[in-house]
């Protein structure tokens, strides 16, 4: 397959082709644009080496996300950043390069704390080794992380390390009804208490906290915060995370707003769903509020995506500052000098 790969991208290079990246195509709509000819990843699939005992497991870019987890669940072991799979197609290479957490993300960290290391094949066919299958090898900034969330704009991934965590012995969601500023209070003043926290959200007037450890920490938690059980919480954190809960709902433009917790609430005008302790916020609004939209975020210390939906137009993504647009036209013009991974997909 490396070979099929290789002949694909050096004739695209020769021949002035764009290659479209794709393994399961289960988020396709995510991203600027996407073009060029297919270049499908699933035939390069299957788990290359799993030590429970180590927390790690390396896998191929095509491998089901499906078999990862079933895998990992068989050992009392998961993806700790909780990736969306937004359909039963997603593969592992997808997850690496979209960089999408779940609601775990604030409490245990992003795709990207979690990848160890990555074989990526260049804009010349090359097949580049970056980082290793021990934490060690990681204890600085390497290429191998900055591959999370390049929408496969660097290069194609062949292969991913990832650290992998024990699953909770003990998980419970609680209920409360308060209001948005209350909720946004309420989620910094715990944030900084030692409570096992794993996930919340906040939407139509109820926040919804989720913990997750050892079942005395669990039983203290719940013991010092009150409020009431969550009926079906593991099907509320599915719907959450793979934005089946009725607020993704309808075909309104949705927005993805990054800011700091203790940001006060934007008022836009329609309902909001607030995660990660108020650091991620969802908003349904029609993309010709771009400008206003990104205007008030950038003003309290964020950035706005248009995550799904609506005219592209606008830009998909918030324009980086101009240092870090020259980064990322050197790292390109590093990876992939002929431009053909993905032209176009991020800005």
């Amino acid at each position: 397959m490396i070979e099929q790969f290789r002949d694909r991208v050096r004739m695209a290079a020769a021949g002035g082709g764009k290659l479209r990246i794709r393994g399961g195509g289960t988020k396709d709509w995510h991203g600027q644009s996407f073009e060029g000819e297919i270049l499908d990843t699933r035939g390069h699939a299957g788990i290359v080496d799993y030590e429970p005992t180590e927390l790690v497991i390396t896998a191929r870019c095509g491998t089901p996300l499906s078999e990862i987890e079933a895998v990992l669940a068989e050992r009392n072991q998961m993806l700790a950043f909780e990736p969306p799979h937004f359909g039963i197609d997603a593969t592992f290479g997808g997850v690496i390069a979209a960089g999408l957490s779940g609601p775990r993300r604030a409490n245990s960290g992003a795709v990207r704390d979690f990848v160890l290391g990555a074989k990526l094949m260049d804009g010349k066919g090359e097949v580049l080794t970056f980082g290793g299958q021990v934490m060690k090898n990681v204890a600085g900034y390497d290429v191998s992380r900055l591959l999370a969330g390049s929408l496969g704009t660097l290069g194609l991934l062949l292969e991913v390390s990832v650290k992998v965590l024990p699953r909770p012995f003990a998980e419970t969601t609680l209920r409360f009804a308060m209001s948005e500023i209350d909720a946004i209070r309420k989620l910094n003043e715990w944030g900084g208490q030692p409570l096992p926290l794993s996930g919340s959200c906040w939407v139509d007037g109820v926040l919804a906290l989720r913990l997750s450890g050892a079942q005395a920490a669990v039983d203290a938690a719940v013991k010092s915060l009150g409020g009431e059980p969550l009926p079906d919480a593991d099907g509320f954190w599915l719907g959450v995370r793979e934005q089946r809960h009725a607020f993704f709902a309808g075909e309104a433009p949705l927005w993805r707003l990054s800011l700091p917790s203790v940001a006060a609430p934007l008022a836009f005008g329609s309902g909001q769903l607030i995660e990660w302790g108020g650091a991620q916020r969802w908003l349904r609004a029609d993309a010709a509020r771009a400008g206003e939209i990104r205007r008030a975020v950038a003003a309290a210390g964020g950035h706005a995506t248009l995550f799904r939906g609506g005219d592209k137009a606008v830009g998909v993504f918030q324009p980086p500052a101009p240092p870090v647009a020259r980064i990322h036209e050197r790292l390109k013009a590093a990876f992939d000098p002929a431009h053909i991974f993905n032209p176009g997909r991020m800005y």
